[in-house]
Protein backbone atom coordinates (compact mmCIF):
# COMPACT_ATOMS: atom_id res chain seq x y z
CA UNK A 1 0.00 0.00 0.00
CA UNK A 2 1.09 3.50 -1.09
CA UNK A 3 0.87 6.49 0.94
CA UNK A 4 -0.80 9.50 -0.95
CA UNK A 5 1.05 13.04 -1.04
CA UNK A 6 -0.96 15.91 0.70
CA UNK A 7 -1.28 19.08 1.69
CA UNK A 8 0.85 17.96 4.77
CA UNK A 9 3.34 15.72 2.79
CA UNK A 10 2.71 11.69 3.20
CA UNK A 11 2.06 9.80 6.28
CA UNK A 12 1.59 6.24 7.32
CA UNK A 13 3.47 3.34 8.59
CA UNK A 14 6.87 3.05 8.35
CA UNK A 15 8.53 0.62 6.29
CA UNK A 16 4.89 -0.64 5.23
CA UNK A 17 3.21 2.28 3.55
CA UNK A 18 6.39 4.82 4.47
CA UNK A 19 9.48 3.15 3.27
CA UNK A 20 12.87 4.60 1.74
CA UNK A 21 11.95 3.73 -1.36
CA UNK A 22 8.89 5.75 -1.07
CA UNK A 23 11.25 8.70 0.70
CA UNK A 24 14.19 8.42 -1.92
CA UNK A 25 11.40 8.80 -4.84
CA UNK A 26 10.04 11.65 -2.67
CA UNK A 27 13.09 13.35 -2.54
CA UNK A 28 13.60 13.02 -5.86
CA UNK A 29 10.41 14.34 -6.91
CA UNK A 30 10.19 17.63 -4.22
CA UNK A 31 13.36 18.62 -5.55
CA UNK A 32 12.80 18.46 -9.55
CA UNK A 33 9.51 20.18 -9.12
CA UNK A 34 10.21 22.70 -6.59
CA UNK A 35 13.72 23.64 -8.08
CA UNK A 36 13.87 22.20 -12.02
CA UNK A 37 17.22 20.54 -11.23
CA UNK A 38 18.49 23.73 -10.44
CA UNK A 39 22.25 23.51 -9.16
CA UNK A 40 21.56 26.41 -6.29
CA UNK A 41 18.63 23.64 -4.90
CA UNK A 42 19.33 23.81 -1.05
CA UNK A 43 17.41 21.62 1.74
CA UNK A 44 17.40 21.47 5.28
CA UNK A 45 16.46 17.93 6.77
CA UNK A 46 15.27 17.82 9.84
CA UNK A 47 13.77 14.16 11.87
CA UNK A 48 12.06 13.31 15.12
CA UNK A 49 13.21 10.47 17.36
CA UNK A 50 11.02 7.73 15.96
CA UNK A 51 12.82 4.72 15.54
CA UNK A 52 12.49 4.93 11.52
CA UNK A 53 13.77 8.41 11.32
CA UNK A 54 17.26 7.86 11.14
CA UNK A 55 16.87 5.04 7.95
CA UNK A 56 13.94 7.61 6.11
CA UNK A 57 15.84 10.64 6.51
CA UNK A 58 18.79 8.89 5.14
CA UNK A 59 16.91 7.93 2.49
CA UNK A 60 15.00 11.19 1.79
CA UNK A 61 18.65 12.85 1.43
CA UNK A 62 19.67 10.91 -0.89
CA UNK A 63 16.57 11.33 -3.34
CA UNK A 64 17.61 15.15 -2.81
CA UNK A 65 21.41 14.19 -3.71
CA UNK A 66 20.64 12.33 -6.36
CA UNK A 67 18.89 15.21 -8.54
CA UNK A 68 21.63 17.54 -7.87
CA UNK A 69 20.54 19.12 -3.82
CA UNK A 70 22.53 20.41 -1.50
CA UNK A 71 21.59 19.00 1.62
CA UNK A 72 22.10 20.25 5.18
CA UNK A 73 21.06 17.94 7.55
CA UNK A 74 20.05 19.30 11.05
CA UNK A 75 19.61 15.90 12.77
CA UNK A 76 16.65 15.39 15.45
CA UNK A 77 15.53 19.07 16.03
CA UNK A 78 11.38 20.01 15.96
CA UNK A 79 9.70 21.34 12.65
CA UNK A 80 9.79 24.67 13.82
CA UNK A 81 13.89 24.76 13.67
CA UNK A 82 13.58 22.69 9.81
CA UNK A 83 11.57 26.25 8.94
CA UNK A 84 13.62 28.29 10.45
CA UNK A 85 16.17 26.87 9.04
CA UNK A 86 14.85 27.48 5.73
CA UNK A 87 13.99 30.67 6.03
CA UNK A 88 16.87 32.24 7.21
CA UNK A 89 19.11 30.19 4.86
CA UNK A 90 16.76 30.56 2.03
CA UNK A 91 16.25 26.67 0.95
CA UNK A 92 13.31 24.50 1.16
CA UNK A 93 13.06 22.02 3.74
CA UNK A 94 11.75 18.64 5.10
CA UNK A 95 11.17 16.87 8.62
CA UNK A 96 10.72 13.30 8.86
CA UNK A 97 7.86 13.19 11.44
CA UNK A 98 4.41 11.49 11.62
CA UNK A 99 3.79 14.49 14.38
CA UNK A 100 1.17 13.18 16.93
CA UNK A 101 1.07 9.59 15.69
CA UNK A 102 2.34 6.59 17.52
CA UNK A 103 5.94 5.60 16.85
CA UNK A 104 4.80 2.56 14.04
CA UNK A 105 4.17 6.12 11.79
CA UNK A 106 6.35 8.19 10.05
CA UNK A 107 6.21 10.39 7.20
CA UNK A 108 8.00 13.63 5.40
CA UNK A 109 6.60 17.29 6.30
CA UNK A 110 7.81 19.90 3.24
CA UNK A 111 8.56 23.40 3.14
CA UNK A 112 8.93 25.53 0.08
CA UNK A 113 11.98 27.76 0.09
CA UNK A 114 12.08 30.32 2.53
CA UNK A 115 10.13 28.12 4.52
CA UNK A 116 6.58 28.68 3.84
CA UNK A 117 3.98 25.57 3.06
CA UNK A 118 3.63 24.31 -0.18
CA UNK A 119 1.04 26.33 -2.70
CA UNK A 120 -1.30 24.21 -4.57
CA UNK A 121 0.60 24.55 -7.47
CA UNK A 122 3.95 23.47 -5.40
CA UNK A 123 2.18 20.40 -4.11
CA UNK A 124 0.37 19.58 -7.63
CA UNK A 125 3.97 19.82 -8.90
CA UNK A 126 5.55 17.47 -6.28
CA UNK A 127 2.54 15.20 -6.79
CA UNK A 128 3.03 15.11 -10.32
CA UNK A 129 6.27 14.05 -10.58
CA UNK A 130 6.36 11.34 -8.10
CA UNK A 131 3.63 9.61 -9.93
CA UNK A 132 6.32 10.57 -13.30
CA UNK A 133 8.94 8.36 -11.07
CA UNK A 134 6.56 5.36 -10.03
CA UNK A 135 5.43 4.85 -13.85
CA UNK A 136 9.39 5.07 -15.19
CA UNK A 137 9.42 1.19 -15.14
CA UNK A 138 5.80 0.38 -16.09
CA UNK A 139 2.42 0.45 -14.70
CA UNK A 140 3.37 1.51 -10.29
CA UNK A 141 5.90 -0.97 -9.91
CA UNK A 142 6.31 -2.63 -6.43
CA UNK A 143 8.76 -1.70 -4.26
CA UNK A 144 11.15 -3.97 -4.38
CA UNK A 145 11.27 -3.65 -8.11
CA UNK A 146 11.67 0.13 -7.40
CA UNK A 147 14.48 -0.85 -4.72
CA UNK A 148 16.25 -3.04 -7.63
CA UNK A 149 16.29 -1.09 -10.71
CA UNK A 150 17.08 2.10 -8.43
CA UNK A 151 19.74 1.01 -6.25
CA UNK A 152 18.51 2.62 -3.31
CA UNK A 153 20.59 1.31 -0.88
CA UNK A 154 24.02 1.79 -2.80
CA UNK A 155 22.88 5.47 -3.16
CA UNK A 156 21.85 5.80 0.35
CA UNK A 157 25.37 4.34 1.78
CA UNK A 158 27.27 6.79 -0.04
CA UNK A 159 25.43 9.97 0.29
CA UNK A 160 25.12 9.35 4.21
CA UNK A 161 28.85 10.52 5.20
CA UNK A 162 28.34 13.18 3.45
CA UNK A 163 25.40 15.37 4.90
CA UNK A 164 26.02 14.85 8.78
CA UNK A 165 26.42 19.05 9.68
CA UNK A 166 26.60 19.43 13.51
CA UNK A 167 28.38 22.68 13.46
CA UNK A 168 25.40 24.10 10.95
CA UNK A 169 23.01 22.51 13.39
CA UNK A 170 24.70 23.99 16.31
CA UNK A 171 24.80 27.45 14.56
CA UNK A 172 20.87 27.42 13.44
CA UNK A 173 19.87 26.48 17.13
CA UNK A 174 21.84 29.19 18.11
CA UNK A 175 20.19 31.78 15.96
CA UNK A 176 16.83 29.90 16.80
CA UNK A 177 17.09 30.76 20.48
CA UNK A 178 18.28 33.77 19.71
CA UNK A 179 15.11 34.71 17.78
CA UNK A 180 12.93 33.27 20.65
CA UNK A 181 14.65 35.62 23.34
CA UNK A 182 13.82 38.78 20.44
CA UNK A 183 9.87 37.46 20.53
CA UNK A 184 10.00 38.95 24.52
CA UNK A 185 12.17 41.63 24.48
CA UNK A 186 14.72 40.56 26.31
CA UNK A 187 12.83 39.59 29.12
CA UNK A 188 13.34 36.37 31.22
CA UNK A 189 11.29 33.61 32.83
CA UNK A 190 12.96 34.13 35.87
CA UNK A 191 10.91 33.22 39.29
CA UNK A 192 8.60 30.95 37.04
CA UNK A 193 8.47 26.88 37.65
CA UNK A 194 7.49 25.30 34.97
CA UNK A 195 6.54 21.89 34.58
CA UNK A 196 7.26 20.44 30.79
CA UNK A 197 6.17 17.27 28.83
CA UNK A 198 8.25 16.57 25.80
CA UNK A 199 6.18 13.89 24.42
CA UNK A 200 9.80 11.63 24.24
CA UNK A 201 9.70 13.75 20.51
CA UNK A 202 12.02 16.13 19.00
CA UNK A 203 11.84 19.48 21.27
CA UNK A 204 13.22 16.49 24.12
CA UNK A 205 16.46 18.04 24.87
CA UNK A 206 16.02 21.71 22.92
CA UNK A 207 13.03 22.88 25.19
CA UNK A 208 14.05 22.33 28.55
CA UNK A 209 17.44 23.87 27.79
CA UNK A 210 16.09 26.94 25.95
CA UNK A 211 13.46 27.61 29.10
CA UNK A 212 16.10 26.88 31.98
CA UNK A 213 18.29 29.37 29.81
CA UNK A 214 15.59 32.00 29.83
CA UNK A 215 15.90 31.72 33.76
CA UNK A 216 12.66 29.39 34.68
CA UNK A 217 13.09 26.51 36.69
CA UNK A 218 11.86 23.78 34.75
CA UNK A 219 10.34 20.34 35.86
CA UNK A 220 10.75 18.33 32.49
CA UNK A 221 8.85 14.94 32.05
CA UNK A 222 8.76 12.55 29.00
CA UNK A 223 12.18 13.62 27.60
CA UNK A 224 13.70 10.35 27.34
CA UNK A 225 13.48 9.02 23.90
CA UNK A 226 14.14 5.82 22.93
CA UNK A 227 12.22 5.43 19.51
CA UNK A 228 9.37 3.56 20.44
CA UNK A 229 7.85 6.02 23.48
CA UNK A 230 6.96 9.15 21.26
CA UNK A 231 3.55 10.41 22.53
CA UNK A 232 3.19 7.41 24.49
CA UNK A 233 0.67 8.44 27.02
CA UNK A 234 2.10 11.79 26.96
CA UNK A 235 2.75 15.17 24.95
CA UNK A 236 -0.22 17.46 23.95
CA UNK A 237 -2.51 14.76 22.86
CA UNK A 238 -2.48 13.12 26.67
CA UNK A 239 -1.73 16.33 29.11
CA UNK A 240 -3.71 14.38 31.82
CA UNK A 241 -0.03 13.01 33.49
CA UNK A 242 1.30 17.03 32.91
CA UNK A 243 -1.82 18.66 34.50
CA UNK A 244 -1.26 15.54 37.99
CA UNK A 245 2.69 16.75 37.83
CA UNK A 246 1.89 20.32 37.87
CA UNK A 247 -0.19 20.19 40.70
CA UNK A 248 2.11 17.66 42.28
CA UNK A 249 4.58 20.77 42.57
CA UNK A 250 2.75 23.80 42.71
CA UNK A 251 4.03 24.67 39.12
CA UNK A 252 3.19 28.13 37.26
CA UNK A 253 2.40 26.78 34.32
CA UNK A 254 2.48 23.24 32.79
CA UNK A 255 3.58 22.99 28.78
CA UNK A 256 3.04 20.12 26.41
CA UNK A 257 4.47 19.72 23.04
CA UNK A 258 3.57 17.19 20.32
CA UNK A 259 6.19 14.70 18.75
CA UNK A 260 7.60 17.32 16.20
CA UNK A 261 7.54 20.10 18.34
CA UNK A 262 4.88 22.36 15.86
CA UNK A 263 2.14 22.23 18.77
CA UNK A 264 1.71 23.41 22.18
CA UNK A 265 -0.80 22.46 25.02
CA UNK A 266 -0.52 24.13 28.24
CA UNK A 267 -2.04 23.35 31.70
CA UNK A 268 -2.55 26.21 34.37
CA UNK A 269 -1.50 26.55 37.80
CA UNK A 270 -4.97 24.55 38.85
CA UNK A 271 -4.40 21.71 36.37
CA UNK A 272 -6.50 22.44 33.82
CA UNK A 273 -5.85 22.19 29.91
CA UNK A 274 -5.28 25.54 28.05
CA UNK A 275 -5.97 24.22 24.35
CA UNK A 276 -5.12 26.84 21.26
CA UNK A 277 -8.15 28.73 21.71
CA UNK A 278 -7.35 29.68 24.63
CA UNK A 279 -3.97 30.34 24.10
CA UNK A 280 -4.71 32.35 21.43
CA UNK A 281 -6.97 34.30 23.48
CA UNK A 282 -4.78 35.14 25.97
CA UNK A 283 -2.03 36.25 22.83
CA UNK A 284 -4.31 38.21 20.83
CA UNK A 285 -5.95 40.35 24.02
CA UNK A 286 -2.19 40.98 25.18
CA UNK A 287 -0.77 41.65 21.42
CA UNK A 288 -3.86 44.34 21.21
CA UNK A 289 -3.63 45.65 24.53
CA UNK A 290 0.34 46.55 23.68
CA UNK A 291 -0.74 47.59 20.26
CA UNK A 292 0.73 44.83 18.33
CA UNK A 293 -2.02 42.63 16.83
CA UNK A 294 -1.96 43.96 13.27
CA UNK A 295 -5.37 45.01 11.82
CA UNK A 296 -6.53 44.12 15.88
CA UNK A 297 -7.53 40.61 13.87
CA UNK A 298 -7.00 36.97 15.13
CA UNK A 299 -7.14 34.26 12.18
CA UNK A 300 -9.05 30.77 13.23
CA UNK A 301 -10.39 27.81 11.96
CA UNK A 302 -14.07 26.21 11.93
CA UNK A 303 -13.09 24.18 14.57
CA UNK A 304 -12.24 27.32 17.12
CA UNK A 305 -14.97 27.45 19.75
CA UNK A 306 -17.54 29.99 19.75
CA UNK A 307 -16.61 30.67 23.22
CA UNK A 308 -13.50 32.42 21.58
CA UNK A 309 -15.61 34.30 19.42
CA UNK A 310 -17.79 35.71 21.70
CA UNK A 311 -14.00 36.61 23.71
CA UNK A 312 -12.79 38.97 20.96
CA UNK A 313 -15.59 40.21 20.44
CA UNK A 314 -15.88 41.70 23.56
CA UNK A 315 -12.44 42.73 23.22
CA UNK A 316 -12.96 44.52 19.76
CA UNK A 317 -11.21 41.96 18.51
CA UNK A 318 -11.92 40.67 14.78
CA UNK A 319 -11.98 36.85 13.58
CA UNK A 320 -11.33 35.79 10.48
CA UNK A 321 -12.80 31.81 9.89
CA UNK A 322 -10.54 29.71 7.61
CA UNK A 323 -11.00 26.14 6.44
CA UNK A 324 -9.48 23.41 9.14
CA UNK A 325 -5.86 22.90 8.52
CA UNK A 326 -2.85 25.55 9.50
CA UNK A 327 -1.98 26.08 5.96
CA UNK A 328 -5.35 27.38 5.56
CA UNK A 329 -4.42 29.65 8.59
CA UNK A 330 -1.21 30.62 7.10
CA UNK A 331 -2.51 31.80 3.60
CA UNK A 332 -5.31 34.01 5.73
CA UNK A 333 -2.61 35.49 7.65
CA UNK A 334 -0.56 36.36 4.56
CA UNK A 335 -3.30 37.57 2.92
CA UNK A 336 -4.91 39.84 5.16
CA UNK A 337 -1.27 40.92 6.59
CA UNK A 338 -1.88 39.40 9.97
CA UNK A 339 0.12 38.71 12.76
CA UNK A 340 -1.56 35.94 14.72
CA UNK A 341 -3.41 32.96 14.12
CA UNK A 342 -3.85 29.46 14.74
CA UNK A 343 -6.07 26.25 15.86
CA UNK A 344 -7.69 24.57 18.29
CA UNK A 345 -5.25 21.87 18.88
CA UNK A 346 -2.22 23.84 19.67
CA UNK A 347 -0.80 25.17 16.63
CA UNK A 348 -0.08 29.21 16.99
CA UNK A 349 1.15 30.80 14.51
CA UNK A 350 3.08 34.63 15.20
CA UNK A 351 3.20 35.42 11.31
CA UNK A 352 5.57 38.32 12.04
CA UNK A 353 8.21 35.65 13.72
CA UNK A 354 8.05 32.20 12.39
CA UNK A 355 6.49 30.80 9.02
CA UNK A 356 4.97 27.97 10.62
CA UNK A 357 3.43 26.88 13.80
CA UNK A 358 6.17 26.54 16.70
CA UNK A 359 5.23 24.98 19.92
CA UNK A 360 8.49 26.36 21.66
CA UNK A 361 7.89 29.71 20.80
CA UNK A 362 3.85 29.20 21.89
CA UNK A 363 5.38 28.22 25.04
CA UNK A 364 7.82 31.07 25.45
CA UNK A 365 5.03 33.57 24.85
CA UNK A 366 2.90 32.14 27.16
CA UNK A 367 5.30 31.59 30.13
CA UNK A 368 6.64 35.62 29.41
CA UNK A 369 2.72 36.69 29.71
CA UNK A 370 2.48 34.41 32.76
CA UNK A 371 5.43 35.67 34.33
CA UNK A 372 4.37 39.82 33.02
CA UNK A 373 0.76 39.19 34.47
CA UNK A 374 2.39 37.09 37.94
CA UNK A 375 4.26 40.11 38.35
CA UNK A 376 1.13 42.70 38.95
CA UNK A 377 2.40 46.00 39.13
CA UNK A 378 6.19 45.46 39.45
CA UNK A 379 9.01 46.63 37.22
CA UNK A 380 12.35 45.78 37.35
CA UNK A 381 15.49 44.73 35.00
CA UNK A 382 18.21 42.49 36.44
CA UNK A 383 22.20 43.48 36.25
CA UNK A 384 24.41 42.90 33.43
CA UNK A 385 25.78 39.02 33.48
CA UNK A 386 29.28 38.40 31.84
CA UNK A 387 28.09 37.07 28.18
CA UNK A 388 25.92 39.37 27.21
CA UNK A 389 24.00 42.80 27.49
CA UNK A 390 21.62 43.55 30.99
CA UNK A 391 18.47 41.13 30.50
CA UNK A 392 15.17 42.33 31.46
CA UNK A 393 13.50 40.24 33.61
CA UNK A 394 9.72 39.08 33.07
CA UNK A 395 8.23 42.06 35.31
CA UNK A 396 6.78 44.67 33.74
CA UNK A 397 3.68 46.99 34.95
CA UNK A 398 0.18 45.10 33.50
CA UNK A 399 -1.94 46.13 36.59
CA UNK A 400 -2.80 43.15 39.50
CA UNK A 401 -0.77 40.05 39.90
CA UNK A 402 -2.75 36.77 38.40
CA UNK A 403 -1.69 33.53 38.16
CA UNK A 404 -1.66 31.45 34.98
CA UNK A 405 -5.16 29.45 36.28
CA UNK A 406 -6.86 33.45 36.82
CA UNK A 407 -5.55 34.29 33.40
CA UNK A 408 -7.02 31.19 31.64
CA UNK A 409 -10.28 31.62 32.92
CA UNK A 410 -10.35 35.20 32.37
CA UNK A 411 -9.16 34.65 28.79
CA UNK A 412 -12.49 33.04 27.38
CA UNK A 413 -16.03 31.07 28.45
CA UNK A 414 -15.69 27.92 26.50
CA UNK A 415 -19.10 26.98 24.93
CA UNK A 416 -19.96 23.39 25.32
CA UNK A 417 -18.01 21.29 22.86
CA UNK A 418 -17.66 17.23 22.47
CA UNK A 419 -15.18 15.98 19.66
CA UNK A 420 -15.01 12.32 18.62
CA UNK A 421 -13.17 10.23 16.29
CA UNK A 422 -15.06 7.63 14.38
CA UNK A 423 -12.79 5.08 12.13
CA UNK A 424 -12.86 5.63 8.37
CA UNK A 425 -11.20 5.20 5.59
CA UNK A 426 -11.53 7.91 3.29
CA UNK A 427 -10.14 11.44 2.80
CA UNK A 428 -13.37 12.84 2.26
CA UNK A 429 -17.03 11.96 3.18
CA UNK A 430 -19.05 9.97 1.11
CA UNK A 431 -22.46 11.29 -0.14
CA UNK A 432 -24.11 8.92 1.55
CA UNK A 433 -22.47 10.34 5.01
CA UNK A 434 -22.76 13.73 4.09
CA UNK A 435 -26.18 13.98 3.30
CA UNK A 436 -26.87 11.81 6.61
CA UNK A 437 -25.14 14.43 8.42
CA UNK A 438 -26.75 17.95 6.84
CA UNK A 439 -30.20 15.98 7.83
CA UNK A 440 -29.38 16.25 11.62
CA UNK A 441 -27.26 19.44 11.62
CA UNK A 442 -30.22 21.11 10.18
CA UNK A 443 -32.78 19.64 12.98
CA UNK A 444 -30.00 20.72 15.77
CA UNK A 445 -31.65 24.35 16.36
CA UNK A 446 -30.19 27.69 15.88
CA UNK A 447 -27.79 27.17 18.89
CA UNK A 448 -26.02 24.39 17.30
CA UNK A 449 -23.15 24.42 15.29
CA UNK A 450 -21.82 20.91 13.52
CA UNK A 451 -18.58 20.47 12.08
CA UNK A 452 -17.94 16.21 10.66
CA UNK A 453 -15.12 15.65 8.82
CA UNK A 454 -12.39 13.38 7.63
CA UNK A 455 -8.93 13.88 9.08
CA UNK A 456 -5.71 14.72 6.88
CA UNK A 457 -3.27 12.62 9.14
CA UNK A 458 -5.65 9.46 10.20
CA UNK A 459 -8.10 7.06 8.71
CA UNK A 460 -10.76 8.82 11.14
CA UNK A 461 -13.57 10.85 10.49
CA UNK A 462 -14.01 13.77 12.83
CA UNK A 463 -17.13 14.96 14.73
CA UNK A 464 -17.33 17.91 16.38
CA UNK A 465 -20.79 19.78 18.47
CA UNK A 466 -21.00 22.93 19.85
CA UNK A 467 -24.51 22.63 21.95
CA UNK A 468 -26.22 25.48 24.93
CA UNK A 469 -25.07 22.09 27.13
CA UNK A 470 -22.71 19.68 27.45
CA UNK A 471 -25.43 16.88 27.28
CA UNK A 472 -26.73 18.23 24.01
CA UNK A 473 -23.76 18.12 22.58
CA UNK A 474 -22.82 14.85 23.77
CA UNK A 475 -26.52 13.52 22.38
CA UNK A 476 -26.02 14.67 19.10
CA UNK A 477 -22.32 13.33 18.25
CA UNK A 478 -23.70 9.89 19.57
CA UNK A 479 -26.34 10.65 16.74
CA UNK A 480 -23.64 11.41 14.04
CA UNK A 481 -21.44 8.58 14.75
CA UNK A 482 -23.92 5.92 14.77
CA UNK A 483 -24.88 7.52 11.27
CA UNK A 484 -21.08 7.39 10.27
CA UNK A 485 -20.69 4.08 11.71
CA UNK A 486 -23.76 2.64 9.49
CA UNK A 487 -22.32 4.07 6.54
CA UNK A 488 -18.50 3.53 6.69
Amino acid sequence: MEPTFGTDGVRGRAFDEIDEVVVHALGRAANRALFANNDAARWAVGRDTRESGLALARALVAGLRATGAEVIDLGIVPTPVVAFAAQHLDTAGAMVSASHNPWQDNGVKLFAAGGTKLSDAEQAGVAGCLDDLRLTHGDRPSAVEIARRTDVEPVIDAVAAQVVSPNATARMLDAYEHSLRAAIDGRTLDGLHLVLDGANGASASLAPAVLQRLGAQVTALFCEPDGRNINDGCGSVNPGALGAAVLDVSADLGLAFDGDGDRLIAVDSEGQVIDGDRQMALFAVDLAERGLLAGDTLVVTVMSNLGLRRAMAAAGIDVVTTAVGDRAVLEALETGGHRLGGEQSGHVVFRHEATTGDGLRSAVHLADLVARRAAGAVSRTSAAVSDGPARTSAAVSHGPALTSAELASQAMQVAPQVLRSVPGSSRSLTDEIQRAVDGIAAGAGPDVRVLVRASGTEPVIRIMVEAPTESEAADLVDRLADVIVDQV
